[in-house]
């Protein structure tokens, strides 16, 4: 079978030998850098973006992608409007909603929450919440009932289960023969849910739409219409076109205006990782770029008798060439290889060392994601390739030309 004189001389070159063992051990050494840094690179933006995917789904699954109310708060022939927004672009579903805050109490109990009315109905189309139910339904709530579903946080804040009562407080007074009084409901909690996000778990709470009408005096009104989109991220140019169409007397905001800072600081981290993680692999490649230059120094008679039988320069720079470039395309395949197996079984090798020495990496008491999660994105993994490949290649050009550059007869002059 032909070999090319450079491939045959560069595979040779990466073999160990007696004389130069250390050399061998330096090119080893450059591989394995390569190996992990790809490896880590990959694994850790595949729990970064895991981190990402969960936070919206955790988040963005049970709040509105786009809101629209008016600008006193309070939205007015709504059923009009509904219709109206359900037709607009990558709109897939609307409901109305009212939202104050108020305080609930049980006893000696009590707590401060966002209790929001909805229709059991219509909210499965912009929410998840219906999904992630300990007990009860949505469908438990029923006009004129005063049911009320409320987290898993505040119920036990409050020590209530399905079947108990609880006081309602609204923070607007009312004039009565005994003078100034808050408006007070008392209602049956009729469901519990576990969204995994102590901002919904412990300050959220859910009423019937007509009941929160009632309940806050607005006659007919809602506090807004809520919309979800086919696709979260045209949430921002959606919103200024309803804006501009609605006109001032409406106010539409996006999901990003409350927890896009969350997502971009998420995102933000992923670059720095990124960053710092592929500066490992710059500093492996500093060792290849180290044992090339050995190389070239140990093989100096060699390139010199070479050259006097008239290779040219050129052909002495495939050489070296070559030889980086099998040590940074074997390190960076078996590091893509190894990077991929991890970040498909992180869950399985975290259990495990978890398991084996007795901790907990992350608390479900004390964080939001109690796993950790693992999003392989192949475009990671083939810019990841191809930005390796690439530097491997580029780190071996300059030992290659001052390879290139030796004279054969300095470099014989004293053999």
């Amino acid at each position: 079978m032909f070999t090319p004189l450079e491939l045959f001389i560069g595979q040779r070159y990466t073999h160990s030998r007696r004389r130069n063992r250390f050399i061998s051990f330096i090119s080893f050494a450059s591989m394995l850098g390569i190996m992990l840094g790809v490896m880590v690179l990959i694994t850790v933006l595949s729990i970064m973006n895991g981190f990402e995917k969960e936070l919206r789904d955790k988040i963005l699954g049970v709040v509105a992608h786009v809101t629209v109310s008016g600008t006193n708060g309070q939205l007015s022939d709504w059923a009009a409007q509904l219709e109206r927004l359900r037709d607009a672009d990558h709109v897939i579903g609307a409901a109305p909603y009212v939202q104050k805050q108020v305080m609930l109490t049980n006893g000696n109990q009590m707590r401060a929450v966002m209790l929001q009315g909805i229709d059991p109905a219509q909210q499965g189309q912009v929410s998840d919440v219906d999904f992630k139910m300990l007990e009860g339904s949505f469908f438990n709530l029923k006009p004129r009932e005063y049911g009320i579903v409320l987290g898993v946080e505040v119920a036990s804040g409050l020590g209530v289960i399905p079947g108990d009562k609880v006081t309602v407080i609204v923070p607007q007074v009312q004039v009565t023969p005994a003078g100034v009084l808050p408006r007070v409901r008392r209602f049956t909690v009729v469901g519990v849910y576990q969204i995994g996000h102590p901002e919904y778990d412990g300050m959220t709470g859910f009423i019937e739409l007509g009941d929160a009408s009632r309940l806050f005096k607005l006659g007919e009104d809602v506090g807004g219409i809520r919309l979800k989109l086919d696709d979260l991220f045209a949430a921002q140019g959606l919103q200024a076109d309803l804006q501009h169409s609605l006109g001032n007397d409406f106010k539409v905001t996006d999901w990003s205006e409350e927890h896009g800072s969350l997502f971009r600081a998420v995102r933000m981290e992923r670059i720095a990782m990124t960053m710092i993680l592929f500066l490992v692999v710059c500093v492996a490649l500093f060792n290849l770029v180290a044992s090339l230059m050995m190389a070239v120094n140990d093989k100096e008679a060699d390139i010199a008798i070479l050259r006097t039988f008239g290779m040219p320069g050129r052909r002495v720079m495939r050489i070296f060439m070559i030889q980086g470039s099998i040590i940074g395309v074997f390190g960076t395949l078996v590091g893509v290889a190894l990077g991929v197996l991890l970040s498909l079984n992180i869950s399985v090798v975290m259990a495990f060392l978890e398991t084996t020495f007795g901790f907990k990496v992350f608390s479900a008491d004390l964080f939001y994601i109690s796993e950790i999660p693992s999003d392989l994105r192949w475009e990671n993994v083939i810019w990841i390739t191809i930005a390796a490949l690439i530097a491997s290649v580029l780190a071996t050009v300059y030992p290659a030309r001052r390879a290139a550059q030796i004279q054969p007869a300095e470099s014989l002059r004293y053999e």
